[in-house]
């Protein structure tokens, strides 16, 4: 059954009450690492007594907050909110002559596939390191990525994307019995467990 505008309007006030109920929690306890078990608990208690209503999916409340960079997501399910980060993040987006000077070096064309402006595609200045994450407006951060590259990256993430990629290469060297396929997918394999990064992606040795 399709929504009226009535409903649409209300639910819409109540996504922005339970993000402002969200951020409430986190600005009374600023830059202090939260787990999600802690804020979850209190924000469906405290927006039951408040309205009466259930809070569906507080999950993806946070993580929305995260992503528009008024929290710092810290490592999966743990975030924090610091104020001197949400002001100056405001400050790390590429300038017109910085993302000029990014597709110049990187000849106008997306570092993953290749293609660019004489393509017809269209290019887009991206952070390396995500302005989430703390990434700085340098070149040195910058990349240049076609719309649909730098859609999958925000959605995918590179380093998951690539820990995946390294166990399926990993696992169909090991059936086509290639050893130094298998050795050099190990040792990636091994800098991502020595670094503790995606450690929520399991590789099978």
């Amino acid at each position: 059954m399709t929504e009226n505008k009535e409903e649409i309007i209300e639910r819409a006030k109540d996504d922005i009450n339970q993000s402002n109920l969200i951020m409430e929690y986190f600005i009374k306890n600023p830059k202090k690492e939260i787990k999600h078990p802690e804020i979850v608990d209190w924000v469906t208690e405290e927006y039951k007594k408040r309205t009466g209503k259930v809070f569906r999916d507080p999950d993806r409340g946070i993580r929305k907050l995260a992503q528009q960079g008024q929290l710092i997501k810290i490592s999966k399910g743990v975030y924090k909110y610091d104020p001197d980060f949400v002001f100056n993040r405001e400050l790390e987006d590429f300038s017109p002559a910085q993302k000029e000077e990014i597709f110049k070096r990187d000849n106008y064309k997306c570092v993953i596939c290749g293609k660019g402006r004489a393509d017809g595609i269209e290019i887009q200045a991206d952070h390396i390191k995500p302005k989430e994450l703390g990434g700085k407006a340098i070149m040195e951060n910058g990349q240049t990525l076609c719309a649909q590259h730098n859609f999958q990256k925000k959605y995918y993430k590179q380093t998951e994307t690539g820990k995946k990629m390294f166990i399926r290469l990993y696992e169909l060297a090991k059936k086509n019995e290639d050893k130094n396929l298998i050795n050099f997918c190990i040792e990636v394999l091994k800098v991502y467990e020595k670094m503790n990064i995606n450690g929520h992606i399991i590789w099978k040795k």
